[in-house]
C-alpha cells in the first residue's frame, strides 16, 4: 500500500478516523502481525494477558495494549521472531455475577432455570462479548497475531487444566479436606484471600462478661462480631499477662447458651486489644482457628452458606447474621452480661466482585499444597522463590521483587474449588459404592470404572475450578501445553510479561509456580521451565484528581470516547509517557489532546517535507547522506545526524531497560524541538536561496525518527511514512520494505557523533532564542525587523548569520569580537556561555522595566554563584567527589561567573 505521493493533496490537519481503520486491516491483511516460520535469531514473546468477559476494556487495558505493542513492534522492526498471543479469560465469577444479576432483573434464580439454561446464557454472553472486546483491541492498534487467539475455555487450554490437575494430584499436591475459607454469601462461593478486599469501617467494640465456671467471678472479653459468640469454643489470654494469672487453665461459661469454654494461654493474643482476653471462635476466624488448632478446642459453625444462622446457633436459628448479631446484643444486656459499647473503626473483608461482607467458614475443598515438597527438596513455592532469587526471572520495576519474595516466604495452600457453574468442572469423580476419589488422565473425559473398587456408579464433583487456576497456565498452555508443539518448543519460555502490579500474587506467582511444574517433563534445565523472563509491571490509570477509576464514583474514562475524539496515537503517547514503569498515573483530557497536537507537528513536517522534494526534483528518490560525505556537509545537517544518532542510541537503551516512557519523551523532544522547531526552520532558508542540499537529509531524518516513535504512534507515522516513501532511496540499492511495521529499527553509529557541529549550532540556537526573547518582552511585532549586535566574532558566528537574521528576524545583524563595539546605553543584553545578544531599544522598550528585569537575574546569579562556591570550598566534597564531577562543577562556576559578569556590565551599559 502506497499513500498518494502529493502533498498538495495531504490535509493540512492530520484525520485519525480517516487513517486507522485502513492501515489497520492493510497491516492484518498483509499478515505482519505473525512471525514468519522462516525467520531465523531469539524469538521475542508475549502472551496478552487475557481480559474477562464482563464488559468493555477500560483505561488500564488501553495502558496495558499500548506497552506490549510498543515492546512488540520494536522487536519485530530489529528483525526478531516476534509473537503477541491475545486471548480472554473466562472470568468465573465475574461473569457468574453478572449473569446472575440479569436474571435477578426478570425475577429468577439460576435455580429457577437450571445448570444447563443457565450456562446457555452464559456462553450467548461470552460469544458476543469476546468479539467486541477483540475489536476494542485492534482499535487500541494492538498488532497482535489474531489467528492465534485462545480462550481459557477452548478445547486446548481445557486440556490443559485437565493435565495440570491430574500431574498434581498424582504428585500429591492436590488434596481435599476441611480448612477455614473465605466464603461470600452473594456469589455464594469461595474465594482466595487475594479475592477478599478490605477497607476500614466504623463499628462497634462490645465487651461482653463470660462467667467463670466455678465460683462466682467473670471474663470479660471485647468483641466486633458478637454474633459468633454462640460459636465459641475457648478464651484465649497472653500466657504472660498477669492479669489472668488465677483463671488461665481454668473454664467459663458461653452466657446465652451455657457451654463450658477453657481458658488458654496463647502468644497470639494482643495484650493491648480490649481487655487482653479474646473469645476463641475457631470455625468463623483465621486466628481463632489456628489458636484452636494449637489448644485441641473443638470447631462449630454456626453461620450457613447464605448467611444466615444455622442450627448451631441455637434460638437463633434461621435469623440473617446482622439481625441475629443485634438480637445476641439485646439479649447479652438484659442478662446483664454486656459490660459496654464503644466505638470502633476495623478493617472487614468484602467480595472484590459483589461487595458482600465475606464471611470464614469451615468448609470441605480443594487445595493445592504450594509448600509441600514433591521431589527432595522443591515445592512449588520454593522453586517459584528459586527462580526470582537468582535473578532468572526479573521484575521491572525491580522494587517488586522485594513484595514477591515476602509473599511466597509465607504463602498459604490455595484454595481452588468455587461453588459456581460456570468455569472449568472439577476434573473428580466419587464413588458411591466406596469412599475412593478417582481422577483420570486429561485425555479421558470421564473414568469408566472407580480406581478403588471398579465400580461404575460414579458422579462428578459439582465444583469448578478458581479462575486463575486456568489462567496460571497461560504461558505454557496457549503454545500448546501439555503437547510439545512447535509454538511451545520455539516460543517457550516467553520473553516478557506485562500485568499491572496489583496481580502480582493473584497471578504472576501462579504462573510461575505452574509453568516451572508443567513444563519439567518437556524441558531439564530450570531456566527453560519459567513461564517468562522479565515481569513488567505498569501502574494504575487513576482519574485527575488521583482517584481510582470505578463506576460507583462515576469516574471510569472510556478510552474508546478518547480515541473517537484525539485519535489512538494521542491515546497511547499520553498513558505510556505519563508516568515511570510501575508508577500510578493520572490521565487527564488535556494530556492526550497534546498527543494529537504531536501528531499534527509531525504531520505538517511531513507535509512541508514531501511538498519540498516535489517542488526541487519532481519527486526524485532521495538516498541518506553517505558516512564518507559527513565532514563535508554543513553545520547544521551534521547537527541534526549527530543529534538523531544519540537519540537512536538513547531510545535503544531506554527501551532495553523498560524505560518506555523516557524513551518516548526523548523522541518526543528530538521530533518536535530538534528537527520541527530547529533544522525544518533552518533548512527553509537555504531551500529559500535554492540550495536544494538540504532535502536529503530531511527525508532522512524524518525516515529514521518515524520508525523510532512507530512503535508509539503507529498510525500517523505508518501513514506519513507511505507518503513519504516513494520519496526515500535505500542505501546501496536494496528495495525499501513495503510498510513501516516491517522496516528496520534505525541502529547507532557513533561515527556520525559531532560535538563541534552540535556546539556551533546550539550557539546560533541561544542567539535566536536570546533575540526572540528580548523581541516578546519587549512586545516587538512578529513581523517586524529589528537591528542586533552578537558578541562573540568567530568563523562559525558568521556563517551562521543568515539563520538568526532569518529566524529571529534581525536587520541589521552586527557580529563583533568585543562588548566594546557593540552599544552600550540604551541596549537588552542577554548573556549566553559563549556569546551575547544585544538589541538596542530605541522605541522598543521601557528603560525602566529593563533595569529591573536585569536586578533580578543578578540576584538570581548571585545566588547560583554563591552556591557553586558553598560546593567547592567544601573540602569533603573535593576529597570524595570524582575528579571529574569536581572539574564539571567548576566549570559551571566560571560559567555562572561570565554570565553573572555580563549582566552587571548590561545594566551598568543601561545607565
Amino acid at each position: 500500500m502506497t499513500a498518494e505521493p502529493d502533498a498538495h493533496t495531504m490535509p493540512k490537519a492530520y484525520d485519525p478516523g480517516a487513517v486507522e481503520e485502513r492501515l489497520y486491516r492493510m497491516w492484518e491483511d498483509a499478515g505482519y502481525f505473525a512471525p514468519s516460520d522462516s525467520q531465523e535469531g531469539e524469538p521475542f514473546s508475549i502472551i496478552m494477558p487475557p481480559p474477562n468477559l464482563t464488559g468493555e476494556l477500560h483505561m488500564g487495558h488501553a495502558l496495558m495494549d499500548t506497552v506490549e505493542d510498543i515492546l512488540i513492534r520494536w522487536h519485530r522492526m530489529r528483525g526478531e521472531p516476534a509473537l503477541w498471543l491475545p486471548g480472554i479469560d473466562h472470568a468465573a465469577i465475574a461473569v457468574h455475577t453478572l449473569v446472575e444479576r440479569q436474571l435477578a432483573a426478570e425475577g429468577l434464580t439460576r435455580y429457577d432455570i437450571g445448570q444447563e439454561q443457565f450456562l446457555e446464557r452464559v456462553w450467548a454472553f461470552v460469544n458476543k462479548s469476546r468479539s467486541r472486546i477483540f475489536d476494542q483491541h485492534k482499535r487500541l492498534g494492538a498488532s497482535a497475531d489474531w489467528s492465534r487467539e485462545r480462550f481459557t475455555m477452548d478445547a486446548g487450554p481445557a486440556r490443559a487444566v485437565r493435565a495440570v490437575f491430574y500431574k498434581l494430584y498424582k504428585r500429591g499436591l492436590i488434596y481435599r479436606g476441611e480448612r477455614l475459607i473465605n466464603w461470600c454469601p452473594g456469589c455464594e462461593t469461595a474465594i482466595s484471600d487475594l479475592e477478599v478486599k478490605h477497607r476500614d469501617e466504623q463499628g462497634s467494640l462490645w465487651y461482653v462478661r463470660y462467667p467463670l465456671a466455678e465460683g462466682d467471678g467473670f471474663i470479660t472479653i471485647a468483641t466486633t462480631r458478637p454474633e459468633t459468640i454462640v460459636a465459641d469454643t475457648g478464651i484465649a489470654v497472653h500466657p504472660e499477662d498477669e492479669r489472668y494469672d488465677g483463671i488461665r487453665g481454668k473454664s467459663a461459661r458461653l452466657p446465652i447458651l451455657d457451654r463450658e469454654l477453657p481458658v488458654v494461654g496463647d502468644e497470639a493474643i494482643d495484650r493491648e486489644f480490649g481487655t487482653g482476653a479474646l473469645k476463641v471462635t475457631p470455625g468463623h476466624d483465621i486466628v481463632d482457628f489456628e489458636i484452636g488448632q494449637r489448644h485441641g478446642l473443638p470447631t462449630v459453625n454456626a453461620i450457613a452458606k447464605d448467611g444466615t444462622m444455622n442450627e448451631e446457633a441455637g434460638p437463633y436459628a434461621g435469623m440473617d447474621r446482622f439481625e441475629c448479631r443485634t438480637k445476641i446484643v439485646a439479649d447479652l444486656d438484659a442478662g446483664g452480661f454486656l459490660v459496654k459499647t464503644e466505638p470502633h473503626q476495623h478493617s472487614i473483608g468484602h467480595c472484590e466482585r459483589c461487595d458482600t461482607i465475606v464471611e470464614p467458614l469451615i468448609s470441605e475443598q480443594w487445595f493445592v499444597a504450594v509448600n509441600k515438597e514433591y521431589d527432595p527438596g522443591r515445592s512449588l513455592a520454593g522453586e517459584a522463590l528459586r527462580v526470582v532469587k537468582d535473578d532468572l526471572v526479573q521484575f521491572a520495576p525491580q522494587r517488586f521483587t522485594r513484595d514477591y519474595v515476602n509473599w511466597m516466604e509465607n504463602i498459604r495452600d490455595w484454595c481452588i474449588s468455587r461453588q459456581l457453574w460456570w468455569g472449568h468442572r472439577m476434573p473428580v469423580w466419587y464413588c458411591d459404592g466406596c469412599d475412593a476419589v478417582t481422577v483420570p488422565p486429561p485425555d479421558v473425559d470421564a473414568p469408566g470404572a472407580c480406581d478403588g473398587c471398579g465400580g461404575t456408579d460414579l458422579r462428578q464433583d459439582e465444583d469448578t475450578l478458581d479462575t486463575w487456576f486456568s489462567s496460571a497456565l497461560w504461558p505454557c498452555s496457549t503454545l500448546g501445553w501439555p503437547d510439545d508443539t512447535d509454538d511451545l518448543r520455539r516460543f517457550y519460555p516467553t520473553t516478557v510479561m506485562e500485568t499491572g502490579y496489583e496481580i502480582i500474587f493473584f497471578w504472576v506467582a501462579r504462573m510461575i509456580m505452574m509453568g516451572l511444574f508443567c513444563m519439567e517433563d518437556q524441558r531439564e534445565n530450570i531456566e527453560e521451565r519459567i513461564p517468562f523472563r522479565f515481569v513488567y509491571l505498569h501502574g494504575m490509570v487513576r482519574d485527575g484528581e488521583g482517584r481510582k477509576m470505578s463506576k460507583t464514583k462515576g469516574n471510569v474514562v472510556d478510552p474508546i470516547e478518547l480515541i473517537d475524539k484525539y485519535g489512538t496515537d494521542a491515546l497511547r503517547f499520553n498513558v505510556v509517557t505519563a508516568a515511570g514503569t510501575g508508577q500510578d498515573q493520572r490521565l487527564w483530557e488535556e494530556k492526550v489532546e497534546a498527543g494529537r497536537n504531536f501528531a499534527n507537528k509531525l504531520w505538517n513536517a511531513a507535509r512541508f517535507v514531501i511538498m519540498q522534494v516535489e517542488e526541487a526534483g519532481g519527486g526524485t528518490a532521495l538516498a541518506p547522506p553517505a558516512l564518507a560525505e559527513r565532514a563535508g556537509l554543513p553545520a547544521e545537517d551534521r547537527w541534526i545526524l549527530s543529534r538523531l544518532d544519540t537519540l537512536t542510541e538513547d531510545v535503544d537503551r531506554q527501551l532495553t531497560e523498560f524505560q518506555l516512557n523516557e524513551a518516548g519523551r526523548s523522541i518526543y523532544d528530538f521530533l518536535w524541538g530538534d528537527y520541527c522547531d530547529w533544522y525544518v526552520e533552518l533548512a527553509k532558508v537555504r531551500l529559500r536561496a535554492g540550495d536544494a542540499s538540504p532535502l536529503a537529509v530531511l527525508v532522512h531524518v524524518l525516515d529514521t525518527g518515524l520508525r523510532l516513535l512507530h512503535p508509539y504512534m503507529p498510525f500517523v507515522t505508518e501513514e506519513l511514512w507511505q507518503r513519504l516513501r516513494p520519496y526515500m532511496a535505500a542505501p546501496g540499492g536494496e528495495a525499501l520494505p513495503d510498510a513501516l511495521i516491517i522496516a528496520p529499527f534505525p541502529v547507532a553509529d557513533s561515527a556520525w557523533r559531532d560535538a563541534e557541529a552540535e556546539r556551533q549550532v546550539d550557539d546560533v540556537i541561544d542567539i535566536v532564542r536570546a533575540i526572540r526573547n528580548i523581541r516578546s518582552e519587549k512586545g516587538v511585532e512578529p513581523g517586524r525587523r529589528i537591528e542586533a549586535f552578537v558578541v562573540g566574532a568567530s568563523a562559525e558566528l558568521a556563517a551562521g548569520a543568515p539563520y538568526i537574521e532569518a529566524l529571529a528576524r534581525v536587520d541589521p545583524l552586527h557580529i563583533v569580537a568585543d562588548a566594546a563595539d557593540a552599544p552600550g546605553d540604551g541596549v537588552a543584553t542577554a548573556v549566553l556561555s559563549r556569546a551575547q545578544a544585544v538589541v538596542p531599544l530605541a522605541g522598543l522598550m521601557d528603560a525602566d522595566a529593563e533595569r529591573s528585569r536585569l536586578g533580578k537575574e543578578i540576584e538570581e546569579a548571585e545566588s547560583y554563584v554563591k552556591k557553586l562556591d558553598g560546593k567547592l570550598n567544601n573540602e569533603q566534597f573535593r576529597s570524595k567527589a570524582p575528579e571529574k564531577i569536581v572539574a564539571a562543577e567548576e566549570a559551571r562556576r566560571a560559567e555562572a561567573q561570565t554570565k553573572l559578569q555580563g549582566l552587571q556590565r548590561a545594566l551598568t551599559e543601561l545607565g
